[in-house]
C-alpha cells in the first residue's frame, strides 16, 4: 500500500489514493497505520475516492478504526494531495463526506504546490437531535424540552459541573471554556476528555473543545476528539468553537484559532449561515505499507 502522510496544524493522517484501487478492510488498517510506536503513526487514516457527486470523495477513520464523517484539517491536505500529485489542476474543487460535499480554495506557492486551503465547512447545525445531545442527561433538562440550541447548558462530569455549548459541523462537539488563570498547558485533558466523549449526554460520543477566550479575535484551544484522543488540531472542533464563542458573546465573527499545531482561521458568515476555515497543508513522507494477507 502506497501512502502519503500529511498534516494540517499538527492533524495528521496517513492518506491513500483508491482512485484506481480499493483498499479492504480499511479500518483494521486505519488501527494498525495510526500506531505511533508499531505503525506510521497518525490521527487515523484517510482513502480519497472517486464520487459521482462531487470531484473525489473523502472517507475516513479515527485511529481506533471507527468511521468519522468529516475532517477539517483531513480535507483540506485532501485539497493539496489531488492537486499536488496531478489528480486535478483545479484551484477549487468539490469533496464529498458523509457530512455532504465541501468546496475547497486551493492556493499554491511558487513552487506549484499548494500551501494553504480555505473550505466551505457548511451551515453549524445547532438543534440537539441533530448533533446529537441527549437533553435529558443534562442538569436543566426540564427547562430544555423546547429548545433550539444549547447554549452554556450545565452537564455533570467526574463531580463537577461544566457548561458547555454544543454544535455540530458533521461532527459533535461539546465547547467548553476555562478561566484565564487557568493553566491550558497544564489542564488534564487526558483525564478530563475520556469522561465527556463517552458522557449519556451525547449518544454518539462528542469531540470535546476546552477555549480560553484571549481577546474577540483569538481563542486558545486543546481538543479532545472521539476515538482518536487529544490532537493538535481539529479542523471541525475550530469551527464549532468560533460558532459557539460568537452565541456566547465572547468574539467576533472572524477569530484566530490558536491550536498546539498552529493556527486556523475561521469566519461564520452569518448571512450565508456558512462556516469558512483557512489553514496550512503540508506533506511530512511518502513510503509503503506491508498489508497483512487478509487486507
Amino acid at each position: 500500500m502506497k501512502f502519503t502522510k500529511m498534516q494540517g496544524a499538527g492533524n495528521d493522517y496517513v492518506y491513500v489514493d483508491c482512485t484506481q484501487n480499493e483498499l479492504k478492510n480499511a479500518s483494521e488498517v486505519a488501527v494498525a497505520v495510526s500506531d505511533r510506536h508499531f505503525g506510521i503513526g497518525s490521527d487515523g487514516l484517510i482513502l480519497i475516492k472517486k464520487s459521482d457527486k462531487a470531484d473525489f470523495f473523502m472517507e475516513m477513520y479515527n485511529a481506533d478504526g471507527s468511521q468519522g464523517s468529516m475532517c477539517g484539517n483531513g480535507i483540506r491536505c485532501v485539497g493539496k494531495y489531488v492537486y499536488d500529485n496531478g489528480l486535478t489542476d483545479k484551484a477549487e474543487i468539490t469533496v464529498e463526506t458523509l457530512s455532504g460535499i465541501k468546496t475547497l480554495q486551493l492556493y499554491p506557492g511558487s513552487d506549484g504546490k499548494v500551501k494553504t486551503v480555505r473550505v466551505n465547512m457548511g451551515a453549524p447545525m445547532l438543534q440537539p437531535e441533530q448533533i446529537p445531545a441527549d437533553i435529558h442527561a443534562f442538569k436543566n433538562a426540564e427547562t430544555l424540552k423546547n429548545v433550539d440550541k444549547l447554549v452554556a447548558q450545565p452537564i455533570s462530569v467526574d463531580g463537577k459541573d461544566y457548561e458547555v455549548t454544543c454544535v455540530s459541523m458533521g461532527n459533535p462537539h461539546a465547547i467548553v471554556y476555562l478561566d484565564k488563570n487557568v493553566d491550558l498547558k497544564a489542564f488534564e485533558l487526558e483525564k478530563i476528555g475520556p469522561m465527556f466523549e463517552n458522557h449519556p449526554a451525547f449518544p454518539d460520543r462528542v469531540n470535546t473543545e476546552f477555549i480560553q477566550v484571549c481577546d474577540s479575535e483569538n481563542l486558545n484551544m486543546r481538543v479532545w476528539e472521539r476515538g482518536s484522543g487529544e490532537t493538535f488540531a481539529c479542523g471541525t472542533g475550530a469551527c464549532a468553537s468560533l460558532v459557539a464563542t460568537v452565541l456566547n458573546g465572547l468574539c467576533d465573527d472572524t477569530a484566530t484559532l490558536h491550536l498546539l499545531g498552529g493556527d486556523l482561521k475561521i469566519t461564520w458568515d452569518k448571512k450565508e449561515n456558512t462556516v469558512y476555515m483557512e489553514g496550512p497543508a503540508e506533506t511530512v513522507f511518502t513510503g509503503e505499507w506491508q498489508l497483512k494477507e487478509e487486507n
